[in-house]
């Protein structure tokens, strides 16, 4: 499975590359809100950073004027992925855009049959969103294995990129159900390191050896 991180901040999106990690990166609206930089500079600083796909998003909500901001993002760095809604013009220029060659990553799929049209569309990925499912009380890891099994049936190519990720256990069950990428957040990643008995065993393991009074090196 990738691993996409979700996140506009450069120094945590460096760290995780560093340590061989990212195969991608997706922002949005918010996250380069959050980064308080121009959308241009910061995505340029990510795209010098990691050399799978990065997604940025646009915010027309009409085709023509996405497919004119498809064009200036586009012109950022070449592994830019262009972000589009799932709305009937999200979906026209997801065709129009990936029929230049172009990756598209189609955002905010909330059901199986959204899935179903952004594959039918050319969509490079489907971005469903679990965490917000989880939170009006419906199960969002359902549409998950809704999404694997319709895609497995007709061979679309389209990759389930898992979104909207709360916690490591959204990763795990993506990963269980085949899921093509998942992205999350910098902190639920870390999570994902850490467990009490690693972090005991090894504090043991410390400690006999320094009673060893030996040195490695």
């Amino acid at each position: 499975m990738k691993f996409f991180v979700d996140t506009a901040d450069v120094n945590d999106i460096r760290e995780l590359n560093d340590l061989g990690l990212l195969d991608g990166v997706t922002t949005n609206p918010s996250l380069i809100l959050k980064s308080g930089r121009k959308i241009a500079d910061v995505t340029k600083e990510i795209c010098d950073i990691v050399a799978g796909p990065v997604s940025a998003e646009v915010t027309a909500t009409e085709y023509t004027e996405m497919m004119a901001q498809a064009k200036v993002l586009a012109k950022i760095a070449d592994n830019i992925c262009i972000k589009v809604p799932l709305t009937l013009d999200g979906l026209r220029a997801c065709k129009a855009i990936r029929s230049d060659g172009r990756l598209v990553n189609v955002t905010l799929c909330f059901s199986a049959n959204q899935a179903l049209l952004a594959a039918k569309a050319g969509a490079s990925f489907i971005s469903p969103f679990v965490g917000r499912l989880d939170d009006i009380g419906q199960p969002g890891m359902e549409l998950i294995a809704d999404i694997r099994l319709i895609y497995d049936n007709y061979d679309f190519p389209t990759e389930i990129l898992v979104a909207s990720v709360r916690s490591p256990i959204h990763i795990l069950e993506s990963a269980k159900i085949g899921a093509d990428v998942v992205t999350a957040p910098p902190s639920v990643i870390w999570q994902m390191f850490k467990h009490p008995l690693t972090e005991a065993g090894l504090a043991s393991f410390l400690k006999d050896w320094t009673a060893t009074g030996q040195k490695i090196a």
